[in-house]
């Protein structure tokens, strides 16, 4: 009797296995409108750099430019109809001033973008070391920064903007550089309680676990735990609310723009051109495209903000 022998093909190859971040990749390219948030958002990074870049290194753009020529001197109106608009201004042109719009608006994104980047990057460092000491090393040490956080929650942080940009107005400090440290300073140093309780909340679950007690165990000190073994398992949460701060303090600068302390004219932002727009209600055009790309920056980077997220944290949902 022949024995029969089933043929076995070759061998499977063996299963790969993934790392967190891989894991979290696939669940963030399975969110689709958080993948088109992201590209937006690589989109604006680089029409900031390329801004930024034409208009202050090689000088190839003229946003700061007045075309008195086509302003009627009647109404200081932009001639022809829906102000101004032509194959060269296709976004029309500013009332008085008869300034390109686009332009404009191409040049103020690298210094919204810029502000809202470094202010949330001095919150995030801030943030993160007071969050992470308090919450480590608990007692005196966490109710000092407790209390911290509540008093810099409570400052009025609008009043404190104006005030300083009215001081630096008084002695005509008008430098460009200044100002943009300025708003840095304001928006970021101001807010780094808002992500330094969610870092302190995380370390808190953190330093009871497992392998916080087996680096204890094996003589490690306090400076080597947060730096090794606490702050890489605190990434997440903290790369989340980052993509989450931005377009809150891309929101801000517009904001204090508007109210006059930013960034002294004829520099161009988002914000301020809103300011402008406020007097020449009639021309909806001049407000519409400013408030559009604040609109569309915010909009991109709270999608991306939300998929990343439930990518990271998917238990979180």
């Amino acid at each position: 009797m022949t024995a029969l022998t089933a043929d076995a093909g070759p061998a499977a190859p063996p299963v790969a296995g993934r790392s967190p971040g891989q894991i979290a990749m696939a669940r963030l390219r399975r969110d689709k409108v958080a993948v088109a948030g992201g590209w937006v958002v690589v989109a604006l990074v680089l029409v900031a750099v390329s801004a930024l870049l034409m208009d202050r290194v090689f000088g190839v753009i003229t946003p700061n430019l007045p075309h008195q020529d086509l302003i009627d001197k009647t109404t200081l109106q932009p001639k022809g109809t829906f102000g101004g608009m032509s194959a060269e201004h296709p976004l029309g042109l500013e009332p008085l001033s008869g300034r390109d719009i686009l332009q404009r608006i191409y040049a103020g994104s690298w210094i919204s973008l810029l502000i809202g980047f470094l202010a949330t990057l001095l919150s995030v460092v801030i943030g993160t070391v007071m969050g992470v000491v308090a919450g480590y090393f608990g007692g005196w040490v966490d109710s000092v920064v407790s209390r911290l956080m509540d008093i810099f929650l409570a400052f009025p942080l609008l009043v404190f903007a104006l005030a300083l940009g009215g001081m630096m107005n008084t002695f005509n400090a008008d430098g460009e550089p200044l100002r943009i440290g300025m708003l840095v300073f304001i928006i970021g140093f101001f807010n780094w309680p808002y992500i330094g309780r969610i870092v302190r909340g995380q370390t808190l679950s953190l330093r009871e676990r497992e392998f916080v007690d087996a680096a204890r165990g094996l003589g490690a000190r306090g400076p080597y735990i947060l730096v090794r073994e606490l702050l890489p398992n605190l990434t997440a949460p903290i790369l989340v609310y980052a993509t989450l701060l931005i377009p809150t303090n891309i929101l801000f600068e517009a904001a204090l723009s508007f109210l006059g302390v930013g960034l002294r004219p004829p520099t161009a932002t988002w914000g301020g051109m809103i300011a402008d727009a406020v007097k020449y209600y009639t021309l909806p055009h001049f407000m519409l495209w400013p408030g559009l790309a604040i609109f569309v920056t915010v909009l991109a980077f709270n999608l991306f903000g939300d998929g990343l997220r439930d990518a990271l944290d998917p238990k979180g949902r």
